[in-house]
């Protein structure tokens, strides 16, 4: 064990969070059951976003791009991640269902759920009973005495069993569920807990600029599509949810592209949360109205003309004691040049603890500088970081961004500029006192070279200009824009002592 590095991970973490995970590791309660209060037919204000159609025909279900038939509710041979969407239970709230159907697998995992290890844990617990509600409301048929003391029992469960040893988005998702579980049940005193709890974290969790602490656009979406199931069951009229929603809103519309879409960062993927579009028609339909507002506290910034769009990364880890689905991509970004992905992240594709997620994270794996083969935040175990990067901005305009950071040390200081000069993107890279390193781009995979030396590459969609260079490889990678699916890519590696520029314009412009 690096006891350095986990001294260096723990350092960041909340008492109540190192208090709660020794707790984890000796207090495990058992479900008790309940008789769920005698409840008034909940009539939610709007349809919900459906979720993506995971079940599949004989049986079949489907995840992370994976089909295959379980095993059992506890069936980890793809992971553990797609083991926690077989227990999220997001398939009964998907378009092509039917009734008998949904009360069949309801019943089923009711039946076996002594021996749900994965789903009696708080996590699933608290999306499983999101959804369950969602289905209850939609086809109240569905609802007999037994499964709705089964749902209210596990919500009660949930209340006292709640993810203080994590924090982060796991706690939050635990407040939504009680607080729809609370809206559902009209339970005052459940709701009490709930409202204290969501409004808690909201404030803790969401940046002045609108952004989730956690920095991934994917995890955003995520989080506000359920905010706003929230405000579509709310009895109590809490305005302050509507207020957080609409900062929320601001943020998403301020960090997509052109065409709806986010941006790759941190752990984010295509496939998983809502798109943009979806969250947009859905607060419309809540009557939500809301404004862009600039990116600022989440670190991002976006760099825009008529040809060029970019989203960079200038800013230090913003949930500290949660930093799990953050990568060591300081001054990252990501660029499209009419309206297409030029410049990309690597993606994910893994939750597993291997050798696959440990690049993703890296510093490697993103369009930045490498100094000594170091990352420039510490990441290590899938979802932990030591050291970190911290960064100085120098200079913040609408199309010119300057920053440094020391995540190589105080000696190794790198300084990057971005800027948009004349429809092409102009960047500078300086390693303080002349040290070495190598500058990655990583093109999308429509991208072909079509020629290279050390001060021009011509590609496909866009020129390189290149001062500076002692050596420039071209390597071929893959990137991920979904979970197990990857796709081949080529990988620019710039080597420089002391100063970098390169200039990225459009072939239509050269």
């Amino acid at each position: 064990m690096n006891i350095g590095r986990l001294l260096r991970t723990v350092s960041h973490l909340k008492p109540k969070q190192i208090y709660w995970q020794i707790c984890k590791r000796f207090y495990h309660p058992s479900y008790k059951c309940f008789k769920a209060p005698d409840i008034t037919l909940t009539t939610p204000k709007t349809t919900f976003i459906p979720k993506q159609d995971t079940l599949k025909g004989n049986g079949q279900f489907c995840a992370l791009n994976i089909t295959d038939k379980p095993l059992s509710w506890n069936d980890t041979r793809y992971g553990m991640l797609w083991a926690y969407n077989l227990n999220y239970f997001d398939f009964i709230n998907q378009k092509c269902i039917n009734e008998g159907t949904i009360a069949k697998l309801i019943d089923d995992y009711f039946n076996t759920f002594d021996n749900c290890n994965i789903g009696k844990q708080s996590y699933p617990t608290a999306l499983r009973i999101i959804n369950l509600v969602k289905v209850f409301t939609v086809h109240p048929s569905l609802q007999s005495c037994e499964r709705l003391n089964w749902v209210y029992s596990q919500a009660i469960h949930l209340s006292s069993n709640l993810e203080y040893h994590l924090l982060g988005n796991h706690l939050l998702e635990d407040a939504f569920a009680l607080y729809i579980a609370a809206n559902f049940f009209t339970n005052d005193s459940l709701h009490s807990q709930a409202k204290k709890l969501l409004t808690e974290q909201l404030k803790e969790q969401i940046l002045p600029d609108g952004a989730h602490y956690e920095q991934s656009p994917m995890y955003h979406c995520i989080l506000l599509d359920r905010l706003l199931d929230c405000i579509n069951f709310d009895r109590y009229q809490n305005s302050y949810l509507t207020e957080t929603a609409e900062k929320m809103l601001g943020h998403l519309e301020a960090i997509v592209w052109t065409d709806n879409t986010f941006p790759l960062l941190n752990d984010s993927a295509n496939g998983i949360a809502p798109t943009p579009s979806e969250i947009f028609d859905y607060a419309h339909r809540l009557g939500l109205k809301w404004s862009l507002i600039p990116l600022k506290e989440c670190g991002y910034r976006k760099l825009t003309n008529k040809q060029i769009e970019v989203i960079a990364d200038i800013g230090n880890i913003t949930a500290p004691y949660q930093p799990g689905h953050t990568h060591a991509d300081t001054f990252n970004y990501e660029m499209r040049i009419n309206g297409k992905p030029f410049v990309v992240d690597t993606g994910i594709s893994t939750y597993e603890k291997n050798a696959r997620r440990q690049y993703e994270r890296s510093t490697m794996a993103h369009n930045t500088v490498v100094i000594d083969d170091m990352d420039s935040s510490e990441v290590w175990g899938g979802f932990r970081v030591g050291r970190r990067a911290k960064v100085k901005i120098l200079h913040d305009a609408p199309n010119c961004l300057i920053a440094e950071h020391s995540g190589y040390g105080k000696s190794q200081i790198h300084l990057r500029q971005f800027e948009l000069v004349n429809d092409a993107l102009h960047i500078k890279d300086i390693i303080k006192n002349n040290g070495s390193g190598i500058s990655l781009i990583h093109l999308a995979p429509d991208v072909k070279i079509l020629s290279s030396d050390n001060e021009t590459i011509i590609t496909s969609e866009g020129i390189l200009k290149i001062a500076g260079a002692s050596k420039i490889e071209i390597t071929n990678d893959t990137v991920s824009t979904q979970y197990n699916r990857f796709d081949h890519s080529t990988v620019i590696r710039i080597y420089f002592t002391g100063e970098l520029n390169y200039n990225i314009l459009s072939n239509t412009i050269a």
